[in-house]
């Protein structure tokens, strides 16, 4: 197989965000909000997982999601037409599928050396970074708003780990927390800027980067028939099917919108714990959670009435989407 670059016709197409109608970029906030919806059930699966080695479970976990992303693929496209997508998916879609890799392995190992609440904290930044790379790369404006709502939403997860940075930290966990941070953003922001591009064999690639990286690290395969149920669960719908969500619905909104959007991951996910395994989250996660989902529903507010106020009353159009 051979990979390919865009052209320079739709490098530059690419490159400039075409702008898409209201509807496309509604389609858009829905379908990254039901990835990160499917992502945040992560810690409530992970929990009933017996398996004590993490990268046994990452290998399992990416092999179903990497099953279910090609099987997606063949379903939609057929065989000769998933072919196609692999190959032309460009470097562009070997960065996306290197920094998907790059993160989830990277969380694991992190695990290892700081505590969760500093890497949420960390991860809450992806927005911003996604934001800055968007500017600096693509001169992508970000309005004011959007600015406001990132720092609020860092606000906003701060409170909710707040309780637990007594916790030992590490200047190698912080590292890789960031390069988390980073990879998820860099991801957003060609996603969006190559849009011409299917991204869900890129994300396929990246399960199975994922799984030989845990292969060579697994102390072994083997797991039980619940365990492996659980996996796959964990594998196909909660990692795969939440890929494909989010890398089609980034292509149709802006960078920074679909990270913020991505922030409801974290808000959700003690939700989930609480409700099915009875774990009371604390005052402060709530008040955070609270925080955060204010900022997301508010932003998303603004942006339709400034959608609905670009639509011209002749052309009963929806204005693009910046």
């Amino acid at each position: 197989m051979t990979l390919k670059t865009a052209s320079p016709a739709n490098t530059a197409a690419a490159s400039s965000a075409t702008p898409l109608s209201g509807e496309h970029a509604r389609l858009g906030v829905w379908l990254v909000l039901g990835s990160a919806v499917v992502w945040s059930f992560g810690g409530a699966l992970g929990r009933l997982v017996d398996t004590v080695d993490s990268w046994t479970v990452i290998f399992w976990r990416s092999i179903w999601a990497a099953l279910f992303l090609f099987g997606f693929m063949l379903i939609r496209d057929g065989l000769h037409g998933t072919i196609r997508l692999f190959a032309n998916m460009g470097l562009p879609g070997v960065a996306v599928g290197l920094c998907f890799a790059t993160a989830s392995t990277s969380f694991i190992v992190a695990l290892g050396h700081t505590t969760v609440a500093n890497i949420l904290l960390i991860q809450a930044g992806v927005p911003l970074i996604a934001a800055l790379i968007a500017w600096i790369v693509f001169r992508e404006r970000v309005p004011l708003p959007t600015w406001v709502a990132i720092a609020v939403v860092i606000i906003g997860v701060a409170v909710m780990v707040s309780e637990s940075f007594a916790g030992a930290l590490s200047p190698i966990g912080d590292a890789l927390a960031l390069l988390i941070a980073f990879c998820l953003a860099t991801a957003t922001v060609i996603t969006r800027h190559y849009a011409h591009v299917r991204m869900v064999p890129a994300v396929c690639l990246g399960t199975l980067i994922a799984a030989c990286t845990s292969a060579a690290m697994a102390s072994g395969m083997a797991v039980g028939w619940n365990d492996m149920g659980l996996l796959f669960v964990f594998g196909a719908l909660n990692l795969g099917f939440g890929l494909a969500l989010f890398v089609t619905g980034a292509r149709l909104v802006a960078a920074p919108l679909a990270a913020l959007i991505g922030t409801a991951e974290p808000v959700l996910g003690p939700l989930w714990v609480w409700l099915f395994m009875s774990e009371t989250p604390s005052g402060r996660t709530m008040i955070g959670g609270a925080i955060v989902l204010a900022a997301l529903v508010a932003h998303l507010g603004w942006r339709s009435r400034a959608v609905l106020a670009q639509r011209g009353p002749a052309s009963g159009r929806d204005g693009p989407e910046h």
